[in-house]
């Protein structure tokens, strides 16, 4: 069933309507052409969010659902996607680390007032409402109530409001318009990790994993579009790739997620089947839970960076080079429902990997066999 969800309008700026109006406004970056040809033209922006405690990996997926429906709007009027900053999120909790670059400051107005929510019209039909629109601070703001995939938004986009900045507050609630299909895997493979991020996992799995991708016969391009890697063709490095969640999740999914005694049991009887006598572990547990990891299980490497490392890379570049040694092994294990381990199991069908040694999770301590993660093909 489509989740139900209420996404908030903010638009354009009342105080400036003047200004947005006239097409003449002025971007950093633009030049004297730019502002011209933004006046020639009906161009519209496009800006987003995501509930703040959402984590990083979350909003990569919600990036792929608004490309979508950009990709709608585009074939009836000219608009511009805006990309939201990264805030200080939730996963991020290294101490005394500044995890955002500074910006201009700039009058924070309060949030999008909720409506009630809408009942569904039926089976597999999907709703959209539109609340009466009101002034707060400088931006005038509308609430729609709605069910169902991105584009379902579009029609409310390019025929109830004229103004030329429109902002969704609650862009999670929409959701994938195809998931799976061509146009997705199209967005999902341009998203490619920062290159310094990449040579610094490189590096690492050279010197602890004795992985390289000649060696683990893993083809990689610059050029995204020129990666196309026929699944199973790819070995991967001589190690078990581990992502073990824990924190909110010891808890929040307290069924599915192992104890460190079940975890390293799993993981043993990984490696003992695949031949494989390296491990490297992926995990957010605290220090205490991690001390006792290693303890059961000393072989285990994980990539720890040094202080002035994390200043430069910060919780972000980290999680990303954790993602990306994960995704160079040989098989790889993730825990249920974590958005960190299905962004995984992306990277690894990118590289060619096979599906097999991917789409894995961890049981929980109590169950004897569970579902495993579904294998979303990638197309071309």
């Amino acid at each position: 069933m489509a989740a139900l969800g209420v996404v908030c309008l903010l638009l354009g700026a009342v105080s400036w309507q003047s200004a947005w109006g006239s097409g003449e406004e002025f971007w950093p970056g633009q030049s004297a052409a730019d502002i011209l040809s933004g006046a020639a033209s009906r161009r519209r922006y496009l800006l987003y969010d995501v509930n703040p405690p959402e984590g990083f990996n979350l909003r990569r997926d919600v990036y792929i659902r608004i490309a979508s429906l950009l990709k709608t709007l585009l074939k009836t009027e000219e608009w511009v996607l805006v990309l939201p900053p990264w805030g200080r999120l939730y996963h991020w909790q290294s101490p005394d680390i500044h995890q955002s670059p500074e910006g201009p400051s700039s009058t924070r107005c309060t949030s999008c007032r909720a409506m009630r929510k809408a009942g569904r019209r039926g089976p597999g039909k999907r709703r959209s409402t539109t609340g009466p629109a009101w002034t707060r601070c400088c931006i005038r703001r509308t609430s729609t109530s709605t069910t169902g995939s991105a584009s379902v938004i579009a029609p409310v986009l390019l025929r109830n409001t004229s103004a030329r900045s429109v902002m969704l507050d609650r862009a999670e609630n929409l959701l994938h318009d195809h998931y799976g299909g061509k146009e997705y895997w199209d967005t999902r493979r341009s998203m490619v990790f920062a290159r310094h991020l990449r040579a610094v996992g490189d590096e690492f799995r050279s010197k602890y994993l004795n992985s390289t991708d000649e060696a683990d016969r893993i083809p990689y391009e610059e050029d995204w579009t020129k990666m196309k890697v026929r699944l199973g063709s790819s070995l991967g490095g001589p190690y078990l790739g581990v992502h073990l969640r824990r924190k909110d999740f010891i808890w929040g999914h307290r069924e599915d997620v192992p104890s460190l005694g079940g975890a390293v049991r799993r993981i043993r009887s990984l490696m003992e089947s695949h031949g494989l006598c390296r491990v490297f572990v992926a995990t957010d547990a605290v220090r205490t839970e991690y001390e006792e990891l290693k303890k059961l299980l000393p072989e285990m490497v994980r990539f720890e960076p040094t202080w002035e490392e994390l200043e430069l890379y910060k919780d972000g570049g980290v999680a990303i080079i954790d993602q990306w040694i994960c995704s160079h092994a040989r098989f790889f294990i993730g825990t249920s429902v974590s958005t960190f381990s299905f962004r995984i199991h992306e990277e690894r069908e990118i590289l060619g990997l096979d599906p097999k040694t991917t789409y894995n999770r961890f049981c929980g301590d109590q169950e004897k066999v569970c579902e495993q993660p579904t294998h979303w093909k990638i197309a071309y």
